[in-house]
């Protein structure tokens, strides 16, 4: 099935080798030179997976990608960066950030197609699982979607109950209408709050379960649940520097 995919890559070469590839599989391509330029073409009109660099000058493709998994409507489009930063702790920051995959360059292009029609699968499945969910709840696993995505998710959709969180340990979020009021561990007194949400976002595998309820308790976060992400990716990012 035709999906619409946007390159961001300040490389001309690239540009046109991706946007081969793609449309020969049948894709609609959109291109843009830096994250800029993405972030306002993606707004413009919501791609199904963008595929971009991290070397870019502007904004680069760290500064891309955390403005779009703040972004309500473009929070759950998947991403592939395609890069030449190959070490351990770009490609941790890559996926803290939200990625969906990672692929250093040099590349080869076959590689990439499995890796672009793999996303795309799953970001469908996804999809799917996300509306049948909607009566019953939503679980799953943090491989396939991350903390970050779960709680925009729900803000999105301003739901109220506790999300419980299975990594390292067990922790729990609790909302009201979207907004995260207060979070903490299982068996631990501390961190609480803002702190327990950072730590959960820093997960990359585990179980998630939401489940709906009327939560009635003191706000200890203060903050919109937009807020709360964008200031746990910054910290993330400080982290890794």
């Amino acid at each position: 099935m035709s999906k619409r995919i946007l390159i961001v890559d300040d490389e001309p070469a690239i540009l046109r080798m991706v946007e081969s590839l793609l449309t020969r599989k049948g894709h609609q391509v959109e291109k843009a030179h830096d994250g800029e330029e993405g972030l306002k073409r993606a707004l413009r009109r919501k791609p199904d997976l963008i595929i971009t660099d991290v070397l870019m000058p502007g904004m680069d493709g760290w500064a891309f990608v955390r403005q779009l998994r703040a972004n309500k409507e473009l929070s759950l489009v998947p991403v592939i960066f395609l890069t030449a930063l190959n070490s351990a702790k770009d490609r941790v920051l890559g996926f803290r950030l939200g990625a969906d995959d990672y692929l250093p360059k040099p590349f080869h292009l076959e590689e990439l197609e499995i890796r672009v029609e793999r996303v795309l699968r799953r970001s469908e499945k996804l999809q799917r699982e996300i509306e049948e969910s909607s009566a019953v709840g939503l679980r799953g696993s943090l491989s396939h979607i991350g903390a970050s995505s779960i709680l925009t998710i729900l803000e999105m959709e301003r739901k109220s109950g506790v999300l419980v969180i299975k990594g390292e340990k067990t922790g729990r979020v609790f909302l009201k209408e979207g907004r995260a009021l207060d979070a903490f561990f299982d068996g631990h007194p501390e961190p609480r709050g803002a702190e327990a949400v950072y730590e959960m976002l820093t997960w990359n595998s585990g179980k998630f379960e939401f489940s709906y309820l009327e939560v009635e308790m003191q706000d200890t976060i203060k903050c919109s649940t937009t807020h709360l992400l964008m200031e746990g990716a910054r910290l993330i990012d400080e982290r890794n520097q």
